[in-house]
């Protein structure tokens, strides 16, 4: 065998870094493969557009339906995004015997069992390394690296424009509207920036992870998602006086029948490693029986990093190709006979640790009640703040709480709202240790 033929299937920006890759690293490809990864065709809908990559005549094409009737490509790359076109194309590249490779965290989040099923019964392999942390290798460590340990959970910053948001708030001391501004600006954020701050996108990507670590179907919908919308800089400045960052994190624990699985913006102590990833990057950090406590950490998006992580992709299926070998790596970690429909915990079952901010009138015997109300719902105060300053007319009251039952504290926080020396409603922010 002389070469492998890819059809990519979307030139945007980050069809756009594939396509160098594969061109520009021809002969890296070629040497560490052992064969030459041939791009024969790119499909988009703009084939005027200059991206900035000299391409042979004939290459760039503006039909997808060429590209996957080609009976000589042997791998074919989804970088289209989105759920209508992008699941049509794969699954009829699926059908027609073709390996694929895509970054699309949202169809795999909320369809991927379809998709995994069909290539299951087809015998191809399906890569999505750039689908969570761009070029960070998370999926290859827990499919691979990992395969021999029980991972007990596993935290991650999975969102660089939340990352950025909350970075711009805490070191610039910026307005999150200002922040968001910026971050468009950079293009780190859309237009339309809600799927990443309301936290939708990293809900996408714990739903895979959860999925290849526990041996669980894939389970978008129980996720607990809040974004970073409601976040003031007024909290981020309380945090780092209680010792603590504010985070956009994903978490999923394991917990012998359920699984923890939520997203929220999260306190996280100065010296955890988390806490210092900041800008648009990403990071992981797994929990696990055999190696202990181990981080990744890496640009979670962007042409070239997410770009690389697609061609390590289309480099494995090649690897597999050139040996015969077929489906060695179950597609999701665990055999398909082997993955189990373990519930998510409801985020009311839930035990952590809390920071309130309290916005009350200034009179004596205020702290009283809100203590009172919350040690009548077993939740008890491990450090508390009370400000001088009146910020539109009321003082703040913070507090940090132990461990206590999220529906505990969903109950004193609606009591407390309705007092009348309260003037506004309670922030709440999770705190994990």
């Amino acid at each position: 065998m002389k070469k492998i033929n890819v059809g990519l299937l979307g030139f945007g920006t980050v069809g756009t870094g594939v396509a160098k890759i594969l061109i520009n690293n021809k002969d890296i490809l070629h040497a560490r493969l052992g064969v030459d990864l041939n791009l024969k065709y790119i499909a988009d809908i703009d084939t005027k557009t200059d991206r900035g990559i000299q391409l042979e005549p004939g290459i760039l094409i503006n039909d997808a339906a060429r590209v996957i009737d080609d009976p000589e490509i042997d791998i074919i790359v989804e970088m289209i995004g989105g759920q209508g076109a992008a699941k049509e194309f794969i699954l009829k590249a699926i059908d027609k015997g073709k390996h694929v490779v895509t970054a699309n965290k949202a169809l795999l989040a909320s369809q991927g069992a379809e998709i995994v099923k069909a290539a299951d019964k087809k015998g191809v392999e399906l890569g999505y390394e750039a689908s969570v942390g761009g070029c960070m290798p998370i999926i290859k460590s827990v499919r691979e690296s990992l395969a021999g340990n029980k991972i007990n959970s596993m935290t991650g910053i999975l969102n660089g424009t939340c990352n950025y948001i909350l970075s711009k708030i805490t070191d610039d001391g910026s307005s999150f509207e200002d922040a968001l501004a910026q971050a468009q600006a950079k293009g780190f954020a859309e237009a339309d920036p809600t799927l990443d701050i309301e936290g939708f996108d990293t809900a996408h990507k714990l739903a895979v992870l959860n999925a290849l670590a526990y041996g669980m179907e894939i389970n978008l919908n129980d996720i607990y998602i809040e974004g970073i919308s409601k976040i003031t800089p007024l909290d981020i400045a309380f945090a780092w006086e209680f010792g603590y960052k504010v985070k956009l994190l994903a978490i999923g624990k394991y917990n012998g029948n359920s699984v923890e699985a939520r997203v929220h913006p999260t306190m996280i102590s100065l010296d955890n490693p988390l806490s210092n990833v900041n800008g648009s990057l990403n990071a992981v950090t797994i929990s696990a029986d055999a190696t202990g406590d181990m981080m990744l950490y890496g640009h979670g998006a962007g042409m070239m990093p997410t770009g690389s992580a697609v061609v390590g992709d289309i480099a494995d299926i090649a690897r597999n190709i050139v040996s015969g070998s077929k489906n060695r790596i179950p597609i999701l970690s665990y055999k398909p006979d082997a993955v189990k429909k373990i519930p998510v915990m409801p985020v009311d079952e839930i035990f952590t640790n809390y920071y309130f901010r309290f916005a009350a009138a200034d009179r004596p015997g205020v702290l009283s009640k809100i203590a009172g109300i919350l040690g009548k719902f077993n939740i008890s105060i491990s450090s508390v703040h009370q400000k001088g300053r009146e910020i539109q007319g009321s003082v703040p009251i913070v507090m940090l709480t132990h461990t206590a039952k999220e529906a505990d504290v969903k109950k004193a926080l609606e009591e407390i709202q309705n007092l009348d020396v309260v003037t506004d409603k309670p922030v709440l922010i999770r705190i994990e240790e």
